[in-house]
């Protein structure tokens, strides 16, 4: 076990932000807040066979990217929120943490080389999160209400008065938002509260989702229609599942967000999945479409399309684009939406399981010029296997043709590398392009985008 006198080199980060570095026995030591170049002492709190975790205890040498967390409530003490796990470290020297974690699994998990290194999509580090899930819990014991994230490692939720991620407006909010819910009946009976910013025609729209146990009384329904009025804010209530949330009161702006460079409008609801980061997906849409090149004679399909974030900039491109999603109701959604922005002659849904794709089911969605994909952390594996087992063996489907260039939008370096070892190493395509998306800064989540042709 590592000595608490020995001084460790960290030699980099871990996907948990976590400093990596080897004791003198050669064993790998994973330390809580600490970071590359620096030289630490640490308490071994847990250990392994080929492994160790540890906390931080001493320093001699500090990174030159280490800098003072934007935030209060950032810390490796109990208490501290857990909703942030880089804010110690530089947000410029965190893109490129990513971008080498982003190498490391293509190339350790996929045996895949990027042919080049595509300029990471950055943005604002702090405000940025239009959309977060926050705990709620009454206290008895201290009298109070707590609404934020929870403690990092804990089922507690963090003592917040302030957040840098949130809009400024919104971390504003949350101490009134524990005033109001204390004053309620139901105070003990309302687990979480979830944001969701859009706008409607250029106006802000901030949506808080109020999960309740239990039919609401009038006087607390009266308490939230009063902090409406104050705060400038929109109550969807949410009885029991994501299927039951309905407005408060109808007849308010549009929940929406826009794509100003391609004219379109993207109405949702405040549960669904869109993405946390409007200025990033914004950029991310916008370079996404010009990597992928499409040509107004094309056809594309656009895999995992959601509620049509890249399907409707698409069809302002394409002769034809087809969007696929698991969910019909999600596909209705889709259509509705492509109404909306007079692009339904141009992009049609289906609804189809993606994670249980055949070579056949993937020939019968017909011929595409070109692919985008955008699946959840899960990955698109039954997609890629399907298309290679269809170029390894033409015979499955007469006819099918490949699509020559596919874009693929990750949000898990780890399943985009071993699908992208399936495109490379059995379908025959070349990785010419990958690279980072800072999507979360100041948390190790690593989003990504990757660009395939043959």
């Amino acid at each position: 076990m590592t000595d608490v006198s020995e001084w460790l080199k960290v030699e980099s980060l871990d996907l948990e932000a976590q400093g990596v570095a080897h004791n003198s026995e050669g064993k790998v030591v994973f330390i809580e807040g600490a970071l590359p170049g620096e030289e630490v002492q640490v308490s071994v709190g847990r250990k392994k066979n080929n492994w160790e975790q540890a906390a931080l205890v001493a320093m001699r040498r500090e990174s030159s990217q280490r800098v003072r967390p934007v935030c209060p409530h950032f810390g490796l003490h109990a208490g501290a929120c857990g909703g942030c796990k880089m804010q110690h470290l530089h947000p410029g020297a965190q893109v490129a943490v990513k971008q080498r974690v982003l190498e490391d699994n293509l190339w350790h998990l996929g045996k895949v080389k990027a042919e080049s290194l595509l300029r990471p999509i950055e943005g604002p580090a702090t405000g940025y999160r239009y959309r977060a899930r926050l705990s709620v819990r009454y206290v008895p014991k201290k009298g109070h209400v707590l609404v934020g994230f929870h403690e990092r490692k804990s089922r507690y939720i963090a003592d917040m008065q302030v957040c840098k991620v949130l809009p400024p407006q919104v971390s504003d909010m949350l101490m009134p938002l524990r005033a109001l819910v204390g004053s309620m009946d139901a105070r003990d009976r309302l687990p979480q509260i979830e944001l969701a910013i859009g706008d409607s025609n250029g106006v802000q729209v901030i949506a808080l989702v109020l999960r309740h146990l239990e039919p609401l009384s009038a006087g607390d329904v009266a308490k939230l229609r009063a902090f409406a009025a104050e705060y400038g804010v929109q109550w969807w209530l949410q009885p029991k599942g994501p299927e039951t949330v309905h407005l408060l009161d109808e007849g308010g702006p549009e929940l929406a967000y826009t794509l100003p460079e391609f004219g379109v409008v993207m109405p949702f609801k405040p549960t669904d999945f869109t993405q946390v980061n409007h200025h990033i997906n914004t950029v991310l849409v916008g370079r996404a479409l010009r990597l992928l090149g499409v040509q107004p004679q094309e056809r594309v399909i656009d895999w995992f399309c959601g509620l049509g974030n890249f399907t409707l900039p698409l069809a302002t491109q394409a002769r034809e684009v087809l969007g696929i999603e698991g969910s019909e109701a999600l596909v209705q959604r889709s259509r509705e939406n492509a109404q909306r922005n007079g692009l339904s002659h141009k992009a049609s849904f289906v609804a189809r399981n993606l994670f249980e794709m055949t070579p056949q089911l993937l020939a019968a969605d017909g011929v595409a010029d070109r692919w985008l994909i955008d699946p959840p952390r899960e990955g698109a594996f039954a997609l890629s296997k399907a298309l290679a087992d269809l170029v390894q063996d033409p015979s499955l489907a007469p006819g099918w043709t490949p699509p020559k260039r596919i874009v693929y939008v990750s949000c898990n370096p780890a399943t985009l590398a071993r699908d992208a070892g399936l495109l490379v190493n059995v379908a025959g395509y070349r990785c010419v392009g990958a690279g980072a998306v800072n999507m979360f800064p100041h948390t190790a989540h690593v989003e990504s985008i990757a660009v395939f042709t043959r």
